[in-house]
């Protein structure tokens, strides 16, 4: 008689007792899980070699080393340190006739290779829920088997890194300690029962007490514990008979339906450098494969094209073995992107690059491009994602990452994605809220219970797999996956490819609700600031890289008389490290300090590389074999790389200062670094503008001289002829006049200019969050001395040090130049602080219950008020090149050159500048750092000012090259190789060469304010033929009517946009 309904709680104990690995292990079923272990000599040998220092050999190096012998329970490190085993097993004759498997623990990673030098699986110690030991030597053991050789190859690092990286540096030295080198006999039937209890039971503890399906579950449970002795092995296939019985009552057609796939997220870099990374993907990929020579149905999903070409150099078999397997339909690569990239702070271009690159990977590779955009674990989405998937070829997108929200939780599951432009992509949350389910009942019930979107379509995905550091599903998933296939009280299960669910959906769901705008995650809002030079480099590298490209275009098809070979290769390697460091780890600012040191050492050679590029294509516009400055030039060639005509105050080479020092008025030495200063006005769009020695014709003169002047000991005062700006003796702005308009911007009683120290401690996460709570605790930071530094007539200036704390301080140079209204600020900061964030106020006289920010190829409005929790969760928001605040009739925009934090609460704006967490890097933004922002005030809204404009140039300096052009010379032809006109919302923001064609040249535009647009295009550069295609330079075939059309006696073309539309152009000569 059983009172299991009596007593229920009791028996579920119980049953769980009976299945996990506790006290009671020497009498319920892990009793019985193997028939034979053996140890030791002669069965097993051990010999090691350690490689020095923290090198990585392959394996062919490894294999001529000197081995000595080894022992369990000896200790292996330290940290990131590799040690090979040479492993010889000889399988004793008790084992004849059972399955042998080998139980390899080194308390960290490793992988098997076999004597011939093949990969064959990755192994992770330890006792986590990932552990995976075991190594099949024979599914059936012969009598006289000849003695086993093999490698097994030892990483120092656990899979997630050296530890716990919240209490301890991930650079300190952690040994490791070899805890089994067994042979070992399974007990298939008791496994078989182990994960049929596995399931039973937890469907037992997860179903709602009231369904009859959970008290089915218990009393089944209950009866194989009271069936099951340990000391008879008959026993088990009694047991099995009754978990059989509790399998065969299948599930109904009208239940919910989950389309699972494995998969094993690998972190590009994280809790371990790049290096580590290569290595991950080859343990977790071989281990995927040899899971699916047992289990036919298995499908298993790997994203990130970098990691496909990591593993192609550095595992050219194992790469093969996967492109064998993916034409079966088992292992899919999937995402269509160079890695799994952040997609707050990389630009337009570089997302672009990240779909250019990793869909012509797949193509090459795998035969297709990917149709599911794939990303579980990046912190936010841009608005502007939906049209570039569309224009990267893919329809469907799949992220989870937004369940992690701490303040709303989002209402969707399953939905249309609508971008800034209108584009759609139909995207899906994964109900069960993770990409690394264990594949346990409870997981698909909440699968139901959290999906939001039942009403409209039954279906769902599910991820499943150890993931971060990779590992993968593991066989005791796959087992349990098998169960729960088809079984009454759960949903049912079928293995899939992603694009099987999304077409499903398309074709059945009913009237989906759709989702406007960006994804904004509410969580990990520290990304936008920390690692402040990080950030700082990947701005750098992308503008270089534009320019670059740019100027190699037209030095490469602009005249028949250059032999310019434009460097395609090059720019390859050097965007895939841009999109390499633009993973959701690195450029956030999230990972640790090693991976900082690898990506420093990334960003130095790629801005070497395009630096030295630029300087090449310049010099071949100008005619030059070398860039190389010209001893005694009387002049200079300037390059505005913009597509719209500027002036501005450009720093020559001391060298040129003679041929400037007779003009009155035009010429200024700049105090702090003795820049020698030049006005020079009207620089075409793409155009090269010659300095000559008839420098006065080409020369401004102000007419309108900056200042600056001291009213009293406390005041002081930048001006010209556009604004008048007054300065407390703290560095903080009183007064901002606005000459022409007659308006002060500064409210009575208010300061601007205000750095702002804040305590910034999260509740976890310590270098991806800042909290809602730490604007409760701040402190101003005032100048403490102000001097003035240049007194004109281009440019005035003073100097602010601001003291931080005893180990911090920043000193600030706020210029004026006579030609613009803009403010600019120059920042230098030795920055020591502990758990703190620096940020700079604005506040102003302007009233808007909205704001604008800068995203990729366009801008988004977020709310200047905190009505909601929805408004509220936005304390912190991201912005690329400027954000603005705007009334009718008069706005003003914060410029920055690097930084991405920004909030606009009511009428004050501010800019996050610096913060100082601990973890996972202990040593994050310590030190010297330099960054600039500005103040751009305007007439009109944000829609009718030049702010995108103002921010560009911000950004990019005119580039110059010393060289006189003589008058009549071809090259002094400023006319533009690129112009638009006739529509200032449209931004010429990339120029290229076309991928597969030499005789081809792209040219990208986007629409950059929200409206629709005719803009006429023209180029200097020859064609025959122009075309309109995608962001992969495929034709777009939407229509006869594809927007362009060519004027009749003209070059130029007339291009017509949708408001934020993207629109790429191919030009054939």
């Amino acid at each position: 008689m059983s009172y299991l309904q009596k007593h229920s709680d009791i028996t579920r104990s119980r049953v769980n007792n009976f299945v996990n690995d506790n006290q009671w292990k020497d009498v319920n079923i892990q009793s019985v899980l193997y028939n034979l272990i053996m140890s030791g000599e002669p069965h097993v040998e051990l010999e090691m070699w350690s490689a020095p220092g923290q090198e990585r050999p392959p394996f062919e190096h490894a294999v001529k080393q000197q081995f000595r012998p080894a022992k369990v329970g000896q200790m292996l490190g330290p940290s990131w340190t590799t040690h090979w085993f040479r492993v010889t097993v000889r399988i004793p004759k008790q084992f004849v006739g059972l399955p042998v498997e080998f139980h390899f623990d080194p308390s960290c990673e490793a992988m098997v290779w076999s004597a011939e030098g093949e990969p064959i699986m990755g192994l992770t110690g330890g006792n986590g829920g990932e552990r995976h030991v075991e190594y099949l030597l024979t599914s059936c053991a012969k009598k006289d088997e000849e003695p086993r050789k093999f490698y097994v190859e030892v990483a120092c690092n656990g899979l997630f890194g050296n530890g716990d990286y919240h209490q301890h540096p991930q650079d300190r030295a952690i040994y490791y300690r070899l805890s089994s080198a067994d042979i070992v006999s399974p007990n298939k039937a008791a496994w078989s029962l182990y994960y049929d209890m596995q399931v039973i039971t937890e469907m037992a503890n997860r179903l709602p007490r009231e369904s009859p399906r959970s008290w089915q579950a218990l009393a089944a449970a209950n009866d194989i514990v009271n069936v099951f002795e340990h000391s008879d092995l008959s026993t088990i296939d009694k047991a099995r008979g009754i978990s059989d019985k509790f399998f065969a009552v299948e599930s109904s057609p009208a239940s919910h339906q989950v389309y699972a796939i494995g998969n094993c997220h690998i972190d590009t870099a994280w809790l371990w450098p790049f290096a580590e990374t290569r290595r991950k993907t080859a343990r977790s990929w071989s281990t995927q494969l040899k899971l699916m020579e047992d289990f036919e149905e298995y499908r298993f999903a790997a994203s990130q094209a970098q990691q496909f070409e990591w593993l192609k150099l550095d595992y050219p078999s194992l790469f093969k073995r996967i492109q064998e397997k993916a034409r079966s339909g088992q292992f899919i690569p999937i995402g269509g992107t160079w890695v799994e990239m952040d997609c707050n702070l990389p630009s337009g271009e570089s997302l672009a690059r990240q779909f250019l690159l990793g869909q012509r990977f797949f193509k090459q590779h795998f035969g297709h491009t990917c149709d599911v955009f794939w990303l579980p674990d990046t912190f936010g989405y841009s608005s502007q994602l939906p049209q570039i998937v569309r224009l990267a070829g893919a329809k469907y997108f799949f992220t989870q990452k937004l369940s992690w929200n701490n303040i709303n939780k989002f209402p969707n599951t399953t939905f249309r994605w609508i971008g800034l432009d209108g584009s759609s992509v139909l995207t899906h949350m994964a109900p069960a809220e993770t990409y690394s389910a264990q594949c346990r009942p409870g997981e698909l019930i909440d699968s139901i219970k959290k999906h939001k979107d039942i009403a409209y379509s039954n279906e769902s995905l599910y991820l499943y797999g150890n993931g971060d550091g990779g590992g993968g599903p593991l066989r005791a998933m796959l087992e349990r996956m098998r169960r729960m296939a088809d079984v009454d009280g759960i949903p049912r299960v079928k293995q899939a490819h992603p694009q099987e669910f999304y077409e499903h959906v398309s074709k059945t769901a009913r009237e989906l609700v759709s989702w406007k705008g960006e994804l904004y995650f509410e969580l990990h809002r520290g990304t936008y600031t920390s690692q402040s030079n990080n950030k700082l480099w990947n701005r750098q590298s992308e503008f270089l890289l534009r320019d670059a490209e740019l100027l190699c275009t037209i030095a490469g098809f602009g005249s028949a008389e250059t032999e310019f070979e434009y460097p395609a290769e090059e720019f390859t390697r050097l965007w895939k490290l841009v999109c390499l460091n633009q993973f959701h780890d690195v450029v956030p600012g999230s990972a640790i300090n090693m991976v900082y040191r690898d990506s420093d050492k990334i960003y130095e050679d790629i801005i070497a590389s395009a630096n030295s590029i630029r300087q090449k294509a310049l010099a071949s516009i100008c005619r030059l074999k070398e860039p190389k400055f010209q001893t005694g030039s009387k002049g200079l060639a300037v390059f505005n790389t913009t597509g719209w005509m500027r002036s501005d105050i450009a720093a020559i080479p001391v060298s040129l200062y003679s041929q400037f020092a007779d003009l009155d008025g035009a010429v200024q030495i700049r105090n702090h670094d003795n820049t020698v200063l030049v006005p020079i006005s009207n620089v075409p769009g793409c155009a090269l503008q010659p300095v000559s020695s008839n420098i006065a014709r080409i020369m401004r003169h102000p007419e309108h001289p900056a200042c600056v002047t001291q009213s009293d000991s406390d005041t002081f005062i930048l001006e010209n002829r556009f604004v008048r700006v007054l300065f407390n003796g703290k560095g903080q702005i009183t007064s901002f006049y606005d000459k022409k308009e007659r308006r002060e911007l500064v409210p009575k009683g208010s300061v601007s200019n205000v750095f702002e120290l804040y305590d910034d401690v999260p509740l976890f996460w310590d270098a991806w969050d800042i909290e809602i709570y730490s604007l409760e605790k701040y402190k101003t930071l005032n100048g403490a001395v102000v001097v003035i530094v240049d007194k004109g007539p281009l440019v005035a200036s003073i100097s602010v040090r601001v003291p931080i704390s005893d180990g911090s301080v920043l000193t600030q140079t706020i210029s004026l130049a006579e030609h613009s209204p803009r403010l600019d600020f120059d920042c230098e900061i030795d920055w020591h602080e502990n758990r703190k964030c620096l940020k700079v106020a604005f506040t102003w006289d302007i009233y808007s219950d909205f704001a604008t920010y800068e995203t990729q190829y366009g801008v988004v409005q977020r709310p200047t008020h905190r009505n909601t929790t929805w408004d509220m969760a936005k304390f912190e928001v991201c912005a690329h090149k400027f954000a603005d605040l705007s009334e009718f009739g008069y706005g003003v925009a914060l410029l920055n050159d690097c930084k991405y934090g920004h909030s606009t609460l009511e009428n004050t704006m501010a800019l996050t500048l610096l913060r100082a967490p601990k973890a996972p890097d202990e040593h994050c933004d310590m030190g010297h750092h330099r960054f600039r922002y500005a103040i751009y005030p305007h007439t009109g809204t944000f829609n009718e000012s030049s702010v995108v404009r103002e921010a560009y140039q911000f950004n990019v300096p005119l580039m110059q090259l010393p060289i006189e052009i003589p008058p009549g010379n071809e090259v002094a032809n400023n006319r533009p190789f690129f112009s638009i006109s006739g529509a200032r919302n449209v931004v010429l923001d990339t120029v290229k060469r076309a991928e597969d064609d030499q005789q081809s040249f792209i040219v990208r535009l986007y629409e950059a304010y929200g409206g629709h647009a005719q803009a006429l295009l023209t180029s200097r550069l020859p064609y025959s033929n122009v075309s309109k295609v995608n962001l992969l330079e495929e034709p777009i075939n939407d229509s006869e009517d594809n927007g362009i059309s060519a004027l009749a006696h003209s070059k130029a073309l007339e291009i017509a946009f949708k408001p934020f539309e993207v629109v790429t152009l191919k030009f054939t000569i």
